[in-house]
């Protein structure tokens, strides 16, 4: 019964390792499910993409960086090309010069330097168009993860979900009940909790990622215990433990 016991309690359960079950039976999760992200707004440190285009290319030269290879274009390249927010919240734009975007949307953004470019360099006529992006979203995950490091993916939205799928997936003695989340913001820094197991992770207003954000993963009893993570693992482990003692047992005897 001892035997038993411990081999139980020290291997990882099915229920910790399956991602957003149903925990409480009688609440009626809803089949789909209300995108609760808000729209990103821009920090300092991050990195802008900001294109512009006219009817004449030539015209707009000054503010596109030179593409050598617009298929190739690497996380490096854009932190060279792209628009640094500095300290002040403030970009430095050809012609323009500062801009602020501090807490600004990317749309917000647009907007912005549109309206001044019309104002201050172009004409209507000249039917400008400007895109602003986010120079990839990174983040970084450390941890109970099978790649830990610092990641850039070129999509508009990233949940976490998909932030750990890209990392590998969290171990089998990684926290899957407590994934931590530390995020930045103007105020400073704040760690908030997840809990991947549950699908109701769905509806946090953390579910979403943000750029700079910074993954922990928390690992299980049963890794520091070291004793092994399946019912067979731990049961070789205490066959090797209680081999040990009795072989000891015998020399002393002899």
């Amino acid at each position: 019964m001892i035997l038993t016991a411990v081999i139980f309690t020290s291997c990882v359960p099915s229920q910790d390792l399956i991602y957003l079950q149903k925990k409480n039976d009688s609440e009626s999760t809803p089949s789909v499910n209300p995108v609760m992200a808000k729209p990103y707004r821009v920090q300092t440190n991050d990195i802008l993409s900001i294109k512009i285009k006219a009817l004449d290319a030539k015209l707009v030269e000054m503010f596109n960086a030179s593409e050598t290879n617009l298929n190739a274009q690497s996380e490096q390249s854009l932190y060279f090309n792209g628009y640094s927010v500095d300290d002040h919240g403030n970009i430095r734009i050809p012609v323009l010069g500062e801009v602020n975007v501090l807490g600004f949307t990317l749309e917000e953004i647009r907007i912005k330097i549109e309206k001044q470019l019309l104002d201050e360099y172009f004409n209507k006529e000249a039917n400008i168009f400007v895109n602003v992006k986010l120079a990839g979203l990174r983040y970084t995950v450390n941890g109970e993860i099978a790649s830990p490091g610092t990641k850039t993916l070129f999509q508009e939205k990233v949940n976490v979900l998909e932030a750990i799928a890209n990392s590998g997936d969290i171990t089998m003695v990684g926290n899957r009940k407590e994934v931590t989340i530390i995020r930045q913001y103007p105020h400073g820094t704040e760690m908030h909790t997840l809990d991947l197991t549950d699908r109701n992770v769905m509806n946090s207003p953390y579910y979403y990622i943000q750029p700079n954000d910074y993954i922990y993963i928390k690992p299980l009893k049963q890794k520091s215990w070291g004793t092994g993570t399946t019912g067979i693992q731990s049961l070789g482990t205490i066959i090797t433990l209680i081999s040990l003692v009795t072989t000891t047992i015998v020399l002393l005897n002899r």
